[in-house]
């Protein structure tokens, strides 16, 4: 194992809120940690077999300014957008959009029942890039790279360019990495995590131990990594329980950020005009 591990910041335990049309969820990523977690602007976790925290889903809605990423454990979700593009979200499977200059879409169950688990992660766009047309992309659970990474533990990439790790999107300017990692009981891993990352894990299942001074990370946490280091790599090790724990990390953009709810620009008069550009029927 290596020893040049990142070690632990600070953790984390998100904030239950709901959102939509009363979704109820766990907001991971609140907007405090927006700069110290550069490029990334929110993180939010969903679990429940309770059809009425998820049934009303998130209908028609704007964006400007940035890209979403849904990751589904579980559970069947449709997107619909004004650009045309309509999926259905299963399983294992990741959508990844880019709302650019202004992108207008819902995502709505598509069950009456049963569990609906995932993630939904905002990824932020640089200035130059923010008025971009807009783009999805749909990635079914079998496109997604899997690998054995070590006795009892897998890797699903879903964004990423590591040394032998390559993820099914990868980004420009952020690059971003985001792996969906399962560790069995006892199991451990040594991951690569590229210095110029800013990074931090959120463990969904059971507990881990991070780095050479084995912090340990519960379901429910997010662990910070430390930035401004050489370490390259991650080093983890499951519980007698198991874990399961995604890994996010990307590169600071170092710029402004301006925020009003579905609009991320860099100034406030490039906010203004997003209000009035979708008031106006300028999106799409």
């Amino acid at each position: 194992m290596a020893t040049d591990s990142r070690e632990i910041e600070r953790i984390v335990t998100g904030v239950a809120t709901s959102d939509g049309a009363g979704v109820k969820l766990t907001r991971v990523l609140t907007q405090d940690l927006q700069r110290r977690l550069d490029p990334f602007l929110m993180l939010d976790a969903f679990r429940s077999d309770d059809p009425d925290d998820y049934i009303a889903g998130f209908p028609s809605h704007p964006h400007r300014g940035f890209e979403t990423v849904t990751y589904m454990l579980a559970g069947r979700m449709r997107h619909r957008d004004n650009a045309g593009n309509e999926g259905l979200l299963g399983p294992g499977a990741v959508q990844w959009m880019t709302a650019g200059r202004g992108i207008v879409h819902s995502e709505m169950p598509e069950q009456e029942q049963g569990l609906m688990e995932g993630f939904q992660l905002w990824l932020n766009l640089p200035g130059r890039n923010k008025m971009t047309d807009p783009a999805y992309r749909d990635i079914p659970a079998e496109q997604i790279p899997e690998y054995a990474l070590a006795p009892g533990v897998t890797v699903r990439a879903i964004a990423g360019d590591m040394p032998g790790l390559a993820g099914a999107m990868r980004r420009p300017d952020t690059e971003p990495v985001f792996l969906d990692i399962h560790l069995a009981p006892d199991a451990a891993c040594d991951l690569p995590v590229p210095a110029t990352h800013n990074a931090f894990i959120y463990v969904y299942r059971g507990e881990l131990s991070v780095g050479a001074g084995a912090g340990i990370v519960s379901a429910g946490q997010m662990a910070l990594l430390q930035s401004g280091t050489a370490a390259t790599r991650l080093m983890m090790h499951a519980s007698q329980a198991g874990a399961r724990t995604i890994l996010v990390a990307g590169r600071p953009l170092n710029e402004p950020i301006a925020q009003y709810g579905p609009f991320v620009m860099n100034t406030r008069d490039e906010l203004m005009q997003a209000v009035h550009d979708f008031q106006s029927g300028r999106f799409g």
